[in-house]
């Protein structure tokens, strides 16, 4: 980012004197909320180191005003995040201590760092006699060492992908919890941004990845489509290192050679002379910008972030473009695509649109990568609405479900003859025993009429609170999940009956010359979101011994492995953190048969690092021999992304369940 051009007070200037405010190519997407100004005397400040702030490149750092300035400023996302890197530090440990699950003891035992040499988060050596509920905040300055990551193996990428996941799950999962606490206050506290907080935290306990070196190029572990909801997310995994500016680069003094080069840019169309052809982008430098008005209003330099990408341009340097649009399938309203790498090709100083000299640098995207993020959006986009339109020809069913799903279930196939989908009766529930639904007649529910609170009986049978927020995302990984069922008054909104209801997303079964039959969505789905529901037909141990006789392959739940541990898991950020334990089930002692009847569910790909996992729920019956299968994302998924689950005992040839594919 470039140097920040000092500006006037509008407010104590006559009319016929305004100047425009001038202003760093920012995110026009990120619309700061208008927060109230903390009272630095009040107890969330004591206790505090207010001596470091978040650094975004070293020529910014040295114009940092003083923390009451910064507080003072409530509309710039620079500030709030400041603000927030300060009030977090205690207050939200604290409150997270009123969950009866987890508690905060010594905080500092066990703090975790990132690995220079492998980008692993390993611990490190605890300090001693510590109180505080978390870590002083530390400085974790970014590098100014560049490198470039050589083509990795199958192990290594695997690897630094699950990195990725298993960081960004972490990040959620404090979002999350950290909006759950705010509502929890009520609507006259003062309101903190949960992305900024859970990043605050996260960048305290040494979390965030890739800040040992400037990695030039693809970073390890993240994908070309890879979505983010939220522009502080690109800075925990590395992807872009400026919390608002467009620009990402090593400053000049950092650099070996004494010129700055850039790494990163964020294509959002806020530039009036910007233009975006998708694999060729014509890219307005920052600088000189009227943010209320979104047009140019004074000449830009060749300065900062400009010179970085001429630089870049000069040495054949690739950079990384994510691109941020409106969305409405977001839980932001807009989300961030990484679509891949470009080479700045040419460069020059041209008059813009509205009369000023602006930087222009055209890049083309390089070949031989995966198709782009975004178009693949928009493609499955007109799938949802048009299939036969978007793809004439392949679809071998556009429900085969037949209307029994909340929404249709495509079924594709434009590589061979194979329609062995069609063969089964699609079943959208398991089939249970009529063991498991003795003594329904003494079942007790809550009795809350118009919708269900944190103090009613079902929130207490699930340890206290609700596993789900207000949106249907769960907060953390249980055992074992109860959700208010027949046997409760209270309507069908309540936000503790999320997966009874069926099919959450638009799903398509399709074929694959990879992995035979998968399951991919066209829809965009949030991590912690439900999916469906794995249905087939539940045996019983008798039952089984017979059809294990007759060589028929079946559906073990007990082998699937234990992956909503990994979801709400915090004890990377609180090293006392209890995982949830209640309520609990014995070993599960049934299969499902799904050789006859099934579901989509059944056609989800085997992964050792898969983004679907299975959390066991409870809400037609109380038998807790027999629990519902219900499939929740682990990462956010994009659209027309295949769909994974860990087996745990899988096929070696197909990497499935036989019975499956």
């Amino acid at each position: 980012m470039g140097s920040l051009v000092p500006y006037l007070d509008l407010n104590l200037l006559p009319d016929h004197c305004i100047t425009p405010k001038i202003e760093p190519k920012l995110e026009p997407l990120d619309e700061e909320p208008h927060f109230s100004t903390p009272n630095p005397n009040s107890s969330a400040y004591s206790n505090h180191d207010t001596g470091h702030y978040p650094e975004s490149g070293s020529d910014v750092i040295q114009e940092i005003s003083p923390i009451s300035e910064i507080a003072a400023n409530g509309n710039d996302v620079y500030s709030e995040y400041y603000r927030i890197s300060q009030l977090f530090q205690s207050a939200f440990a604290r409150k997270l201590q009123q969950y009866s699950d987890f508690s905060v003891v010594d905080p500092n035992s066990d703090l975790t760092v990132v690995d220079p040499n492998s980008l692993a988060i390993v611990p490190q050596p605890a300090e001693t006699n510590v109180s505080r509920a978390v870590a002083k905040y530390k400085k974790h300055s970014r590098s100014a060492e560049m490198i470039r990551v050589a083509t990795l193996g199958v192990e290594d990428a695997r690897y630094y992908r699950d990195v990725v996941r298993r960081t960004r799950m972490l990040y959620d999962s404090l979002r999350i919890l950290s909006v759950v606490e705010e509502e929890r206050r009520g609507e006259n506290t003062k309101r903190v941004r949960g992305d900024l907080r859970a990043a605050s935290l996260m960048r305290s306990r040494g979390l965030w990845l890739n800040r040992d070196k400037r990695i030039i190029g693809a970073i390890p572990g993240i994908y070309v489509g890879d979505v983010f909801f939220f522009r502080i997310e690109l800075c925990v995994v590395g992807l872009h290192g400026q919390l608002q500016a467009g620009i990402d680069y090593v400053t000049a003094s950092q650099s070996s050679n004494g010129e700055p080069i850039a790494t990163s840019i964020v294509v959002s169309g806020g530039y009036e002379d910007d233009e975006d052809a998708g694999d060729v982008i014509i890219y307005t430098g920052h600088g000189g910008q009227d943010k209320q008005f979104a047009r140019q209003c004074i000449h830009q330099k060749l300065e900062g972030g400009n010179l970085a990408l001429e630089r870049s341009r000069y040495y054949g340097i690739e950079v990384r473009v994510i691109r941020g649009f409106k969305y409405e399938r977001s839980i932001t309203s807009k989300i961030y695509v990484y679509d891949g790498l470009y080479r700045i090709i040419d460069c020059w100083f041209d008059v813009g649109k509205s009369g000023f000299g602006v930087y222009k640098y055209k890049l083309v995207r390089m070949p031989d990568q995966p198709e782009m993020g975004s178009v693949l959006l928009k493609f499955a986009e007109n799938l949802r609405t048009k299939p036969l339109a978007a793809r004439p020809t392949g679809y071998l069913s556009l429900d085969i479900s037949k209307g029994r799903e909340t929404f249709p279930v495509f079924l594709f196939n434009d590589i061979d003859s194979d329609q062995e989908p069609m063969l089964f009766e699609y079943l959208v529930k398991p089939v249970f025993p009529s063991s498991a639904f003795q003594h329904m007649g003494n079942s007790i529910g809550c009795e809350c009429v118009s919708g269900c609170s944190n103090d009613c009986f079902c929130a207490q049978r699930n340890g206290g609170e609700f596993p789900y927020d207000r949106n249907g995302i769960l907060l953390r990984g249980k055992s074992l999940i109860l959700e208010c069922g027949s046997f409760c008054r209270c309507p069908p909104s309540c936000q503790n009956r999320v997966t009874q209801k069926g099919l959450k997303h638009r799903l398509e079964v399709f074929r694959s010359r990879e992995t035979g039959w998968g399951v991919r969505s066209l829809d965009l789905i949030h991590a912690g979101s439900f999916i469906c529901e794995y249905s087939g037909v539940a045996l019983a141990r008798e039952q089984v011994a017979l059809f294990t006789m007759n060589g028929d392959s079946l559906v073990y739940p007990s082998r699937f492995p234990e992956r909503w541990m990994e979801w709400g898991d915090l004890s990377q950020v609180f090293p006392e953190f209890v995982r949830p334990a209640y309520p609990s089930i014995p070993p599960l002692d049934f299969a499902m048969d799904v050789s006859t009847m099934r579901n989509v569910a059944c056609y989800f790909s085997h992964s050792s690092s898969p983004n679907v996992m299975v959390q066991l729920v409870l809400y037609d019956h109380l038998n807790i021999l027999y629990p519902h299968l219900m499939l929740f994302a682990l990462e956010n998924i994009t659209p027309l992304r295949e769909l994974s689950l860990d087996y745990g005992v899988a096929c070696d040839w197909e990497g499935k369940l036989s019975i499956c594919n």
